[in-house]
């Protein structure tokens, strides 16, 4: 069946991603989508929404479906414009990076990163971002408190990738305004201003990263920047613009999903107190409870992929050049998967959420992320077991990328 078929926008006036109340809680939507219209069609946007967990886990496997296209034909063979001349350096950067190509250039960019990311490499960073956690909570506790995402949340992952990378610290307080704006090209329809700051932002850190990666290639540190720029124009291993897109996307996906599973997380704990409470009560839940933090209220809500091959889902036909939305926030809140799902259960065990994605686009931050999380709740328990909300928090417009404006507490 064709988009016709189910073609009509009042049928999902209630699927309303630029509404602040849809972006707010957009849950009760998700249930009806996934008992009524599990796939269907999305006019406002051309998408293929896919709204059940089963669905969502399996096209994010499937090689018939891509990040990309552009391997296989170009934008007039898929029915799609051009990109406009001024997106140029926006693209040239992404599609240099791993998130955005298929293999086998996928296969040897992720081959090269992973050195980075083992589980021995990333376990040895735990005493590194426990440090920083420690430091950046006792300074916030002795404040007296404040906006926990920017003065927490947002320089830890900042701070531990910086240094992975080998950004100097002097220049780290750039990199969380180049992240947001090149970040904004991800939502759905971006505004012209919006498109042309992500292009700005692009730029600014292109050029940044490859006089840094130039200097790095005659005068190496033990960084990650020197460890690729050592292997640019080495036969085909990795470009210039590779090595740039490689670091912008760690840099973006590196604290993107950190930050906002931190602000999600503690605004879903206050709503949730006897879940608090439990937590504050036994530190040993932590593991569980950043899993738990990460289904119940997943930053990332959205993730597009285009369809390579004709394919059928739910029963629906969906054709070569099509792109579909799979819905990470209603595939967390299956109940065919998940016990009591709109229940936050800081304990809970069996939870095969899909926050970091499946398949070869796997988040290769994945554990890095964890530690994170797990050594930055728990300095905030520890040195702020009483902290307490002192404003109702508000929603910052995204809504594939879905976070908090502040989270405002007192200590």
């Amino acid at each position: 069946m064709g988009p016709g078929y189910l073609g009509h926008y009042d049928a999902y006036v209630h699927f309303d991603p630029w509404n602040p109340e849809f972006v707010a809680h957009p849950y009760d939507v998700y249930d009806e989508l996934r008992r009524e219209r599990p796939v269907s069609f999305f006019e406002p946007t051309g998408q293929w929404l896919v709204a059940r967990h089963a669905d969502v886990n399996a096209l994010l496997r499937d090689r018939r479906l891509g990040r990309s296209y552009l391997h296989v034909a170009t934008h007039a063979e898929f029915g799609r414009p051009d990109d406009p001349e001024f997106q140029d350096p926006f693209w040239r950067v992404i599609r240099a990076g791993m998130l955005d190509v298929e293999p086998p250039v996928h296969t040897r960019l992720r081959r090269l990163v992973s050195k980075a990311f083992t589980p021995r490499m990333v376990e040895a960073l735990r005493p590194k971002v426990a440090r920083i956690a420690g430091e950046l909570v006792e300074a916030f506790a002795e404040r007296g408190g404040g906006d926990l995402i920017s003065e927490v949340a947002e320089p830890l992952p900042v701070t531990v990738i910086a240094e992975m990378l080998g950004v100097p610290e002097a220049d780290r307080h750039l990199l969380r305004p180049w992240s947001a704006d090149i970040c904004g090209m991800y939502e759905l329809n971006p505004s012209i201003e919006a498109q042309h700051t992500a292009v700005r932002a692009a730029e600014e850190f292109s050029a940044y990263l490859v006089e840094l990666a130039r200097a790095r290639r005659t005068d190496p540190g033990d960084d990650l920047i020197s460890a690729l720029a050592q292997v640019v124009d080495e036969g085909d291993r990795l470009t210039e613009e590779e090595l740039v897109g490689t670091c912008v996307l760690l840099l973006n996906a590196g604290h993107e999903a950190t930050v906002n599973v931190t602000g999600n997380g503690w605004w879903s704990l206050f709503r949730n107190p006897a879940e608090l409470e439990r937590l504050r009560a036994d530190h040993g839940l932590l593991p569980t409870a950043i899993e738990e933090l990460m289904r119940w209220d997943t930053p990332l809500q959205m993730f597009e992929r285009w369809v390579l091959e004709d394919i059928t889902v739910g029963g629906m036909d969906i054709p070569r050049g099509s792109e579909v939305a799979l819905l990470f926030g209603s595939a967390n809140r299956d109940p065919e998967v998940f016990a009591d799902p709109a229940r936050l259960d800081v304990g809970r065990v069996d939870n095969p959420h899909i926050s970091f994605g499946a398949g070869i686009h796997f988040c290769l931050g994945a554990p890095l992320a964890r530690i994170e999380l797990i050594e930055s709740f728990g300095a905030l328990l520890r040195r702020a077991p009483k902290m307490e909300l002192t404003a109702e928090p508000s929603w910052g417009p995204g809504y594939i990328i879905r976070g908090l404006t502040a989270l405002n507490v007192t200590i």
